[in-house]
Order: structure tokens, then C-alpha cells, then sequence
């Protein structure tokens, strides 16, 4: 426990610098190993890359399948590691409770809490309701000896509600209710991004996707944190795909120069 507490301690640290924290979002332990060789400070999971490794989409993974991910990769290095455990598996705030509790159980640093309802046809949770999710997860991430990190999560952009003020004003309100980070996937207007730093004062999780400011521009703006998301698996899963059609629409192997770099970075990662 008490390395847990000097954990969770450093990843709050961590976003309170002058310059963001990149945080890469690893998909299983040898992703982690890897990306902690490769000089990251932390890690976070990634809801949708885990899913993939179990031949699944975004959405469809347990509370039990992803906390037990979630410790498998806290188990793989020493860094902090956050959980993206997507609407903390609950509707009510005193299921958000229960999540967050088990996620101090398995060792992490931080997680997320998101306002997504998981059903598209009513995606977000109405405000107050949202806010009270946010309460409860904060109430049981900020009581006990380990400070969790709650990064709460406000989901218009990334489903089909375009409306930063409304954005702005739950993010406002997930403040108030004590999140430690807050995160609006989606979006990537250097001034929409711009606003949101302006109108919270806690700090800002922006997703590196096309259109983002680079992390130059981002840090100028006064973003604190920038992840990847599924990118980095799905980009892993991007190049099977081009070495595996290589091969059979070709029959040549030109995938073997970028398997021969990842293998030297395997080798030199994993060593004792």
C-alpha cells in the first residue's frame, strides 16, 4: 500500500508541470514494458485496444475482465497506471462507487469516469446525474490513504454532440464535484481546446488524434496531459494487417524490416 500511495502520489505530480505529461495507452504487459523502456514517466489502459485483443469492440469488456487487465498492467512496470474504465460499469453513483474502490484494490494510480451512457440512442447522462457519478467515484477515490487520480470524462465529441458549452459546463461541474483531471475526448480545435483550459482550473487531458494541435502548440495552450487512446493498438494492429496482405497478395516480405526494429526493441525492453 504504501508503494501504491508514493504512485498515485507521482502520477498527480505529473500534471502539474510546466509541461504536459505524454501518457501512452499500452494494450497488454509487453505493450507496457515496452513503452516504460521507451522513457514514459506513465501509462494509462485503453478500453478499446484491451477489447481488441480479446477479438471484441469498445464497449463489450466487463468490470472484472478490465480491472483484471488493469492490474496486469500495473503488475508490468513500476510506472503509475491509469484505468480507462469507460462508465465505471454502472449507471447509479453507488455502482461508480464500488468500480472505483475496486480499482484502488488492484493497484492502480489513477482511472477515468466517463459520462457516456453506453446506449447511442440516449449517450449521455443527464447532467446532475453525471455530476453525482463523478461525486461518488471522488468521494472513494480521495478517503482512504491512496489519492486515486479521477480524471472525469465528458463524451459529446465523440458521440455526435457537437456543443462545447455544454462540454464546458459539465466539465465545470465535474470540478466542483472534486475530479482530479478532466478530458474531453474529441476534441480538436486549438480554440475549443483553448476554451476549456481557460474555463476549469484543474488539469486537462486532451486525445491526440488528426486535426490536434501537435503537443508543441498543446502545451502552450496550457493542456497537462495528452494519451493516445487506442491509437498506438490499433496502429500495432494496422501494420499485422499490411505485413499479413504483403505477403499474401505479394509473396514478398518487405514487412520484415520494420519486424527486424521491433525486435531489437523487444530484445533490449524484455531483457533481465
Amino acid at each position: 500500500m504504501s508503494d501504491q500511495v508514493e504512485t498515485a502520489e507521482r502520477f498527480l505530480a505529473l500534471h502539474h508541470r510546466d509541461r504536459p505529461l505524454l501518457i501512452p495507452n499500452p494494450w497488454d504487459a509487453g505493450s507496457a514494458i515496452l513503452l516504460a523502456s521507451l522513457g514514459f514517466e506513465a501509462l494509462a489502459t485503453t478500453s478499446s485496444g484491451f477489447a481488441a485483443t480479446l477479438g471484441r469492440l469498445d464497449g463489450s469488456v466487463t468490470r472484472d475482465e478490465a480491472l483484471a487487465h488493469a492490474a496486469t498492467i500495473v503488475a508490468a512496470t513500476e510506472l503509475p497506471v491509469s484505468a480507462d474504465l469507460e462508465n465505471a460499469f454502472a449507471d447509479d453513483p453507488g455502482g461508480v462507487a464500488e468500480t472505483i474502490g475496486l480499482a484502488i484494490e488492484a493497484g492502480l494510480a489513477g482511472c477515468s469516469v466517463e459520462d457516456f451512457t453506453g446506449d447511442e440512442e440516449d449517450p449521455i447522462y443527464e447532467l446532475d446525474l453525471a455530476a453525482q457519478r463523478v461525486a461518488a467515484a471522488v468521494e472513494v477515490a480521495h478517503r482512504g490513504p491512496v489519492h486515486l487520480v479521477l480524471t472525469a470524462r465528458a463524451e459529446n465529441h465523440i458521440h455526435g454532440r457537437q456543443n462545447l458549452a455544454d462540454t464546458i459546463a459539465r466539465l465545470q461541474a465535474y470540478e466542483r464535484a472534486g475530479a482530479d483531471v478532466l478530458y474531453a475526448p474529441g476534441l480538436t480545435s486549438a480554440d475549443d481546446i483553448r476554451s476549456v483550459v481557460g474555463s476549469v482550473g484543474r488539469p486537462v487531458n486532451v486525445l491526440a488524434r488528426p486535426g490536434a494541435p501537435p503537443v508543441s502548440e498543446l502545451a502552450a495552450i496550457g493542456v497537462k496531459r495528452i494519451s493516445v487512446g487506442g491509437a498506438f493498438a490499433f496502429n500495432a494492429i494496422g501494420a499485422l494487417v499490411e505485413a499479413a496482405q504483403e505477403l499474401s497478395e505479394q509473396g514478398t516480405y518487405g514487412f520484415a524490416k520494420r519486424a527486424a526494429t521491433g525486435a531489437r526493441a523487444a530484445r533490449s525492453a524484455f531483457a533481465p
